[in-house]
């Protein structure tokens, strides 16, 4: 069977041990595991796989109430970084509610404690920050490198 997390792997080779209690090698492998458990309805990975410090804000009723009425579509990793004991992964995940296709994007923050990573937190629809773009003047070279004024090259 294909794993839900779309890796394209099979769910025993893929999420099937990180759920089972294996620890996840990576940030994104835990992440597609924890969106997994949504869809399969085990949520006590992602209980677990919740950092100590946020276990308590976890809604378990909450949690239990997505899994009854959202049929989900599809998970995208879009981003994966990962440092020394921190990592961040960004993601967009579709789904359906009340006959309504719905996209929910993220960017989490994941921490490895003694070997084992943890969710922390993730900022909903996350935004880049926005592009610096510097102003050539007329009368500056032409950034193309042709040695000509910008009003005389590219700037024309």
């Amino acid at each position: 069977m294909n794993c839900p997390c779309g890796s394209g792997r099979d769910y025993d080779d893929c999420c099937g041990p990180i759920i089972a209690g294996a620890p996840a090698p990576t940030p994104e492998a835990l992440m597609r595991s924890r969106y997994t458990a949504y869809v399969r309805g085990g949520l006590d990975h992602v209980e677990r796989t919740n950092a100590p410090e946020v276990r308590g804000d976890f809604n378990r009723a909450e949690a239990e109430r997505n899994v009854a009425e959202v049929e989900w579509l599809g998970l995208e990793v879009r981003r994966a970084e990962t440092a020394e004991d921190t990592g961040t992964v960004e993601f967009a995940l579709r789904f359906r509610r009340d006959g309504q296709e719905l996209v929910h994007r993220e960017r989490s923050r994941f921490r490895r404690d003694d070997g084992v990573w943890y969710y922390v937190d993730g900022d909903v629809n996350p935004k880049d920050p926005p592009r610096r773009v510097e102003k050539i003047g007329r009368n500056d070279p032409c950034p193309c490198g042709s040695g000509k004024k910008h009003k005389k090259c590219c700037g024309a």
